[in-house]
């Protein structure tokens, strides 16, 4: 093995190790941040009772479902029971491993350790624990094996409400994960590439692709809701109707791995959108973050830092914000509204580039970049205001079309055998 190689694995090592250590106790801080995010939306004060301000409380609860007893129901296949809380997680803990979290750093070394001989290191060092070429692709499958865990969780409890929970779960991230995949479509059109170094690079030389391809961090983003299953979509856990879903059976640490799982896909999906449509670590308006000096690297950690956080907390926003879906209006939101927009959204962003680069011989990636803004902005005019009509949006319009001639007819909503009619309140 020679010295470049050993250099290289060791500097492999240490990033994997502190990215995972930071990865796992910021989710369990995050516990820490959920509550506390609701208690201020809800005008109380929220955990102050272990360590300072409550700082302790995520290590209060690890321990607690560490030392509580762990049940298997009976009829429960033992094997599958015991394996689906490590396959939700699993591949929730590996998708951090390829998100770049800074600008690359030049590092320079050339040292002897001993036995284990000479390690040696010259250039930049991607600041990623795998910098893999194929970038988003990698998520998006890896994300995909997350179904089975929980499938396997709802099946192998023996419960029907746990499987119907599984079910539920199933159907819902598989239709939105056709969606998430259409809407990265035109980001690898834009920049040419999967890679989440090179989609960050293009964002640094012309505009965050927010603003290009707004329609797809549109899409993006509600599928990344219904991917990690949290209100508005939360039907897998609806505690109303299913008690707590595929999850109903587990207890002590087996239980906690599913909210592992699920604040870790939270991480994921912010840490996503923030490279793929915010620029990642990209400090805009200069060019030293390329450099490679190290202050300039720590700077640009900050600003991912920045962009994440702030997309984990308007997750946790929506939470305490919106109520839930029905399931039918959540499949018919995935299937029947987001995957045409995302298809048509794909034609059109294609047409666009081949008219600019080889009809009107648009050379410069900043011009195109403002092009497609301009064209982006047209379509979403197109699709908010003009073609949904407050169907999505702001609702159901044809429902209330059908009650208000009822209404004006019957305007004590009096059915003809003296009940009221269904879905008609009447206030005095």
């Amino acid at each position: 093995m020679n010295p470049e190689l050993k250099g290289y694995i060791l500097l492999s090592v240490i990033k994997m190790l502190v990215v995972f250590t930071v990865v796992l106790v910021g989710v369990a801080l995050l516990t820490l941040l959920e509550r506390k995010v609701s208690a201020w939306m809800q005008n109380r004060r929220g955990p102050n009772r272990v360590g300072w301000a409550g700082l302790l409380q995520p290590a209060a609860d690890g321990l607690k479902n560490i030392l509580k007893e762990e049940t298997f129901p009976a009829e429960a296949n033992r094997l599958l029971f015991l394996l689906a809380p490590a396959m939700a997680f699993i591949p929730a803990l590996m998708l951090s491993a390829v998100i770049p979290f800074a600008a690359p750093l030049r590092l320079d070394f050339d040292f002897t350790a001993g036995p284990l001989g000479r390690f040696v290191h010259h250039g930049l060092m991607p600041m990623v624990v795998a910098d893999v070429p194929v970038g988003f692709l990698f998520v998006l499958a890896i994300s995909s094996m997350g179904v089975y865990g929980i499938a396997l969780a709802g099946w192998s409890s023996n419960s029907k409400y746990s499987l119907l929970g599984g079910l539920r779960a199933t159907a819902q991230m598989i239709s939105y994960e056709v969606a998430m995949g259409m809407s990265l479509i035109p980001v690898l059109l834009l920049s040419g590439d999967v890679s989440f170094s090179a989609i960050i690079l293009e964002q640094s030389r012309t505009l965050w692709f927010v603003l290009p391809l707004f329609l797809s961090f549109f899409i993006f983003l509600i599928s990344g809701f219904a991917e990690t299953n949290r209100l508005p979509f939360d039907l897998p856990e609806a505690e109303s109707e299913l008690i707590a879903g595929y999850h109903s059976e587990y207890s002590a640490m087996k239980f906690s791995m599913f909210f592992i799982a699920e604040y870790a896909n939270v991480v994921t999906v912010s840490a996503m959108v923030a490279t793929l449509f915010f620029g990642g670590w990209d400090i805009p308006f200069t060019k030293a973050d390329e450099s490679g000096l190290w202050y300039w690297v720590i700077l640009s950690h900050v600003m991912f830092f920045v962009k994440t956080f702030f997309w984990i907390f308007f997750i946790m926003w929506i939470r305490w914000t919106l109520p839930r879906f029905r399931y039918d209006q959540l499949m018919a939101l995935g299937w029947k509204f987001l995957l045409p927009v995302a298809l048509a959204y794909i034609m059109v962003i294609s047409g666009a580039i081949y008219v600019l680069q080889h009809v009107a011989g648009v050379s410069s990636p900043m011009t195109r970049a403002l092009a497609l803004t301009a064209i982006s902005l047209v379509a979403g005019v197109l699709v908010f205001w003009v073609l949904d009509r407050g169907l999505i949006v702001s609702g159901s319009q044809p429902r209330h079309q059908r009650l208000e001639p009822d209404l004006l007819q019957n305007p004590l909503g009096r059915t003809p055998l003296g009940g009221r009619a269904a879905g008609v309140r009447v206030t005095s």
